[in-house]
């Protein structure tokens, strides 16, 4: 009997730690677990009985990199509790700073962390000395969201200017116009980061995914919508505990997510691609086709290429948005508070966040729910992992390790940043 155990015994420097543990005996995957073993956090119990106000600035903590989704997941689900809609105006104000989110997130992603794993290097510095110019790109690009989320937010991180019905103060007009200039550059470079990424040396895998995202018959989805699936999943968000649910695994600190009827969904810029592709603008899917990624693609290394569509796409909607600009009424709306649920999902760059909230007629927070996309992703992800090693078996170990590596960056987890430095052991009988 011949046994391989991969070990990957501990995650540093990431938000949340994990490990990764996977046996093959005669050539068969007996196991592949992806552990998360992070401490609890406590935000949805710490959040009771606070005013439901205090929601948005509290999540934004959640994520360092993408506290735009998490504030915004948080003030719909507030509104919806309290039975208000902003208006128009103010509503795209919001997409344009989802787009600062997206474009600085799949930015850093995409150059800094898993571009080396296609190129061979151990990390972005390496890369740099042999890609300078490409490192300089990503690196200005990326300037460019973090500049749209600062203008619209108050500050590049953990945004300070978002509140349930709007914002506190509106941007500057002259402020608007310059940050149109920086993104003109910002979508050209775009568009040469989908050349470039299309460009990369696949490997090959290919999975049946149940893909879940946001659906909006008008525009590609940030935060509007009906949850869909590609396999009939078609839902207002007052029904997501009726289709998916979250449950414990022994391993795992963190919960896992499943569809009820079926089990392992993929949530992330894949989804969003095949199930929203008609909502792109006529620019972004005129980029896909030239470089021959289409809505039915299903390999998860090609997510790199997916995702620097997005970030182009990201580009021109700020634009179209910044173009067609006009200033509301008021910075915000008043929201009264009133005993309710108020259930809402967006889309983070890494894929769909759900939230849940229940307040009371003065305001106070009773329950929380917060369904992050990492975790929605840990089933599919060790499905990949399984289907990786099953196709590699005979590959030598310190490549073995390199393409689970790459396999689990294809979801940029929260996790993913310290991948390149895991301990690898392998015991092999």
């Amino acid at each position: 009997m011949t046994r391989k155990t991969i070990k990957v015994g501990y995650l540093a420097r990431v938000e949340g730690e994990g490990a990764l543990h996977a046996t093959i005996r005669d050539g068969e995957v007996k196991e592949a677990k992806l552990s998360i073993f992070e401490p609890p956090r406590f935000f949805e119990a710490f959040m009771r009985g606070r005013d439901f106000r205090e929601a948005p600035d509290i999540t934004a903590r959640i994520c360092g990199i993408c506290p735009v989704a998490y504030q915004m997941s948080a003030v719909h689900a507030m509104e919806a509790a309290c039975g208000v809609q902003i208006n128009e105006p103010l509503r795209q104000l919001r997409r344009l700073l989802y787009c600062g989110e997206w474009i600085e997130s799949h930015t850093l992603h995409v150059y800094m962390l898993h571009a080396p794993d296609f190129l061979g290097y151990e990390g972005a510095i390496e890369m740099a000395k042999d890609h300078r110019e490409v490192v300089e790109r990503g690196l200005k690009l990326k300037k460019a969201g973090n500049d749209i989320v600062a203008l619209l937010g108050g500050r590049e991180i953990h945004p300070i200017n978002v509140r349930v019905g709007g914002f506190y103060r509106l941007p500057d007009k002259r402020a608007l116009r310059e940050l149109a200039e920086k993104l003109k550059w910002a979508r050209d470079a775009a568009l040469e980061t989908v050349r470039w990424t299309a460009s990369l040396d696949f490997p090959h895998l290919h999975r049946d995914y149940e893909l879940v995202s946001l659906h909006h018959p008008d525009e590609y989805p940030f935060s509007d919508g009906r949850i869909v699936s590609n396999r009939g999943v078609d839902i207002p968000f007052d029904e997501y505990d009726d289709i998916f649910e979250e449950h414990h695994v022994e391993h795992s600190t963190a919960l896992h997510a499943r569809v009820k009827a079926r089990g392992a969904y993929f949530v992330g810029p894949m989804a969003r691609f095949a199930l929203c592709y008609d909502q792109l603008s006529p620019l972004t899917k005129e980029a896909a086709k030239e470089v021959g990624i289409g809505p039915d693609c299903r390999n998860p290394y090609k997510s790199i290429a997916i995702r620097s569509i997005e970030i182009l796409y990201a580009c021109d909607e700020a634009l179209r948005i910044l173009e067609s600009y006009e200033a509301p009424d008021a910075p915000a709306i008043e929201v009264e508070p009133r005993a309710g649920v108020g259930r809402w999902a967006t889309e983070a760059p890494r894929g769909m966040l759900y939230h849940r909230y229940e307040i009371a007629d003065d305001g106070a927070i009773r329950t929380a729910q917060i369904v992050p996309p990492s975790s929605q992703n840990q089933p599919s992800i060790e499905e990949d992992l399984r289907a990786v090693l099953t196709d590699n078996i005979d590959m030598a170990d310190d490549d073995l390790k390199w393409r689970c590596e790459q396999t689990i960056r294809n979801y940029d987890p929260c996790i993913s940043c310290s991948v390149h430095f895991l301990k690898l052991e392998l015991d092999r009988a």
